[in-house]
């Protein structure tokens, strides 16, 4: 079973089982406050095992499942045998890279709380575009794909503006800042990449 499957049955499992535990919830989800107060630095990814609903877990799931797989299969090739490993840690690390906004911004404020695998998602999903810039990207409602190229500055730009407007429940700093770490994670890796990804565009 690919790492990728096992991180959507292992997110999936435990998402469900949060629906109804409010237990395992609380003790899981990110809490900017008990982080900075108790120490508890695990919730910083933790929480990607949690879910809001059947359809955040399933469009969290359905496109890491979509991206996972294409970084999963190039990590070998790029990093010999070290490439499982690097898979996991930018998907862990992008989880962590993405809390850290909201850590600093809401660290003093008890009732704060974010949960959902959106800013690890995003990291994959932004390797992904470094790996294959000229890939096309489908989004929902519209005919035609997006080079992801071009998908990746739209997305960035579209989460700074949502979190900038505010006055919504979802995370939008979490999602630029996990895509952030996905740009950067594996060109910092092999600074190569850069040039291959330019190459693809221009080629």
């Amino acid at each position: 079973m690919s790492i990728t499957l096992l991180i959507i049955v292992a997110t999936a499992l435990v998402s469900i089982s949060g629906f109804s535990n409010r237990t395992l919830f609380h003790k899981l989800d990110f809490s900017p406050y008990q982080v900075m107060q108790r120490k508890e630095w695990y919730r910083l990814v933790s929480h990607v095992l949690l879910h809001g609903d059947w359809m955040h877990l399933f469009v969290n799931m359905f496109v890491l499942f979509s991206f996972g797989n294409i970084v999963e299969r190039s990590f070998p090739m790029l990093f010999d045998g070290r490439g499982t490993f690097y898979y996991l840690l930018l998907y862990v690390g992008g989880a962590a890279f993405a809390s850290i906004p909201a850590l600093k911004r809401y660290g003093n404020n008890p009732n704060y709380t974010a949960i959902g695998a959106s800013g690890a998602v995003a990291a994959v999903l932004f390797t992904s575009i470094i790996l294959l810039p000229t890939s096309k990207i489908y989004v929902m409602f519209i005919p035609i794909g997006i080079p992801a190229y071009l998908f990746g500055p739209l997305y960035i730009g579209l989460e700074y503006y949502l979190d900038k407007r505010g006055g919504g429940r979802i995370a939008h700093d979490a999602h630029y800042w996990g895509a952030l770490f996905g740009l950067v994670f594996p060109i910092a890796l092999k600074p190569a990449l850069f040039l291959e990804f330019i190459g693809q565009i221009f080629g």
